[in-house]
């Protein structure tokens, strides 16, 4: 993934909550970027974040395209909401029409950054502007079928994580199985909604075919800091599973007899029940991934079930990862 846009629009500040638990008040006091530099994430799937200076242009003879754009699976263009937009616009436009003739397969994300401060009026002005102006300029160009996507974003809420989110999703080609997947496991287990999270970044690589629903994600995500603050208190130190090859144990019918095979260390799992009457069941599938899911509490009385379904769920989760070669 690529992070282009002009200076002080927040792309730094963006991959440093997303990808590296910064504060958002911190990123206050992060330099501007002034050179490429390339992050490597390793999580579920191995990828980059590319940050490029704004001051630098790219399309320019002196830098090799290819090399840049060559491997890119998104560009993602940040604008700064609360600033000037006709510059960021423009090299946006010849960034996609370049694009257009070499690579038409790369994802176009656009985020409208730094709408915490402004009203919801304003924020759908904005964006209704900048499509415009993309659209328009784009049918000049003679690309008339482009796809871009459009998110608004800040770093002061979950808004950001959830269209890091959509952009993940658009680069795995496991999502229709994995969609499928969670679909099966909410049908034959009561559960309302579930997301598929990567416990290091808090994006949801998956959730079944139900609309999203804001407060539902949140209410997942923040799930995710609680056990993470309260496993670093009370963690411990389990034993590498199967010689590090992340398998995990078959699954076991409710009430089955005990078999004579070695014991392994049990995934994290914890159950959250909310004063409406809902309930929250987080369970982890592996090292980088955690399940939530939120169910009504008639359906948690049958956990067993549950537990059961989830465990038939994470197995043939690590086969679509092994067969898709991104399982890690």
């Amino acid at each position: 993934m690529l992070n282009c846009t002009i200076n002080r629009s927040g792309k730094s500040s963006i991959s440093s909550v997303v990808f590296h638990k910064m504060p958002p008040t911190e990123t206050l006091f992060l330099e501007s970027t002034t050179r490429i530099t390339k992050d490597p994430i390793h999580s579920f799937m191995d990828f980059q974040v590319w940050d490029f200076p704004g001051q630098l242009d790219y399309l320019d003879d002196t830098f090799d395209f290819d090399n840049i754009f060559g491997e890119l699976g998104a560009l993602i263009w940040v604008i700064d909401a609360q600033d000037e937009i006709l510059d960021p616009l423009a090299r946006l436009h010849s960034t996609i029409i370049a694009l257009q003739r070499s690579y038409p397969q790369v994802n176009i994300e656009v985020f409208i950054h730094k709408v915490d401060g402004l009203s919801d009026e304003y924020k759908l002005d904005t964006q209704r502007d900048i499509m415009q102006r993309t659209q328009d300029e784009l049918a000049d160009a003679g690309y008339d079928n482009v796809q871009v996507s459009y998110h608004l974003t800040s770093i002061y809420d979950h808004s950001i994580f959830e269209a890091f989110s959509k952009v993940i999703q658009k680069l795995l080609p496991q999502l229709g199985t994995l969609e499928n997947l969670l679909n099966v496991l909410c049908s034959n287990s009561g559960i309302e909604k579930a997301f598929l999270f990567d416990v290091l970044s808090k994006i949801y690589i998956a959730t079944d075919s139900s609309p999203v629903d804001v407060q539902s994600y949140e209410i997942c995500s923040d799930f995710i800091d609680v056990i993470v603050d309260v496993s670093e208190i009370y963690g411990y130190d389990r034993k590498s599973d199967q010689a590090g090859t992340g398998q995990i144990s078959p699954p076991v019918s409710p009430g089955a007899p005990p078999t004579d095979e070695p014991e392994q260390s049990p995934e994290v799992s914890s159950v959250i029940r909310l004063q409406n009457g809902m309930v929250l069941y987080l369970r982890e599938i592996n090292k980088f991934l955690a399940l939530i899911c939120l169910m009504r509490k008639e359906s948690i009385e049958r956990q067993g079930l549950v537990d059961y379904n989830v465990q038939i769920f994470q197995t043939a989760l690590q086969r679509v990862f092994e067969i898709g070669g991104g399982g890690r």
